[in-house]
C-alpha cells in the first residue's frame, strides 16, 4: 500500500453562473456528496452525486461543465472505494466534456489527467499512470509556473508514479520540490503535505533508510489525526505503511497495534474485498508468523 495515491485537484473547481433553483440543487447535492465523501462516508457520498448527476443532466444536458465536474468528483469516490472501472469511465466522460469545451490545455483538463494518473498509480499500474501525471505537470507548469501548489501537487503525483517504478533520483527530487511548496504555503498542517511525506517515507524505506522513514511515517500521521480525527479510514494508510516498517525494524508489538488500529478503520468505510484492506490483511498475516516463529510455535 505504500506510496498514496496522489493529493492534489481531485474535485475540479469548475462553476457555471446559472442560478435556477434546480442549478442550486445540484451544486448543493454536490457539496454534500464532497462533504460526505472527505469525511469517508462513501455510501452517502454515493447516493448524494448520483442525485446531482440527475438533476444536473436534467438542467443543463450532458455535456456541460457542471457535468464534468459531478462525474470527476463520483470517480473520486469510487476511487476510494475501489470500484476503478467505475471511476475510469467517469474520469475519461469528464475528461471529454472539459477538453471540448475548455481546451485540451486548461488547468481543469490537467486536474482530470492528475486524477486518471492517480487512478494508474491507485491500482500498481504505474507505467500506465506516467503519462497522464506528466501531462498535468507539463499544464500546470505552464499555467502556473513552477513554484505554485497546484504544480507541486502534480510534481507529486508525478513522483508517486516514479516511485512505484523505482525511479527514485527523479521521485525524491520531485517530492522534496513539491514539498517545499506546499510548507512555503500551507504551513505544517495540510493534506498534500501528509501525502508528501508519507510517500517519501515509503521512498526511503525501500531504499533501505529506515530509521528515516518511520519518523516521516509518524508525522504523515500526526498530520491526518489533526486533519479528520484519528477514526478516518485515510489514516489507515500510513498506518499500514508504518506497521510494516515497524515489523522491519523488529518491533512487533507495535507494528501488532497498527495493523488492528488499520483494519478497524478500513472496515468501517470499505467492502471486505478492497485492495486496501487485502494488502493490510495479509500483511498482518506475514507480521503474525514472524511472531509464531520467532517463539519457536
Amino acid at each position: 500500500m505504500q506510496p498514496e495515491g496522489v493529493a492534489g485537484p481531485e474535485h475540479t473547481p469548475l462553476d457555471s453562473a446559472t442560478r435556477t433553483p434546480m442549478a442550486v440543487s445540484a451544486r448543493s447535492l454536490c457539496r454534500s456528496g464532497d462533504d460526505h465523501c472527505a469525511r469517508g462516508r462513501y455510501a452517502q457520498a454515493e447516493t448524494l452525486y448520483h442525485q446531482a448527476l440527475a438533476v444536473a443532466q436534467q438542467v443543463y444536458g450532458d455535456r456541460h461543465v457542471e457535468v464534468s465536474v459531478i462525474c470527476n468528483n463520483l470517480a473520486v469516490l469510487y476511487k476510494h472505494t475501489g470500484d476503478f472501472q467505475k471511476a475510469s469511465d467517469l474520469y475519461q466522460r469528464a475528461l471529454a466534456i472539459i477538453e471540448e469545451l475548455l481546451g485540451q490545455d486548461h488547468p481543469d483538463t490537467a486536474a482530470i489527467y492528475h486524477n486518471l494518473g492517480g487512478l494508474e498509480h491507485e491500482q500498481g499500474r504505474h507505467a500506465q499512470g506516467e503519462p497522464f501525471a506528466r501531462r498535468a505537470l507539463a499544464i500546470t507548469m505552464r499555467t502556473f509556473g513552477p513554484n505554485h501548489p497546484k504544480t507541486a501537487a502534480d510534481m507529486a503525483a508525478l513522483a508517486a508514479i516514479l516511485d512505484g517504478q523505482r525511479k527514485y533520483d527523479e521521485s525524491e527530487s520531485l517530492y522534496l520540490r513539491a514539498l517545499s511548496i506546499f510548507e512555503r504555503d500551507y504551513g505544517e498542517k495540510q493534506y498534500d503535505i501528509a501525502v508528501n511525506v508519507n510517500n517519501l517515507a515509503a521512498l526511503k524505506e525501500a531504499q533501505g533508510k529506515l530509521t528515516e522513514a518511520e519518523p516521516l511515517y509518524r508525522r504523515a500521521l500526526e498530520i491526518k489525526e489533526s486533519l479528520f480525527g484519528a477514526e478516518h479510514p485515510d489514516c489507515a494508510v500510513t498506518l499500514n505503511n508504518l506497521a510494516v516498517l515497524l515489523r522491519k525494524q523488529g518491533k512487533y508489538g507495535e507494528a501488532k497495534a497498527a495493523y488492528r488500529r488499520a483494519l478497524t478503520l478500513l472496515s468501517r468505510s470499505l467492502r471486505s474485498e478492497h485492495p486496501k484492506i487485502l494488502v493490510c490483511r495479509d500483511n498482518y498475516r506475514t507480521l503474525l508468523q514472524l511472531q509464531r516463529k520467532q517463539h519457536g510455535c
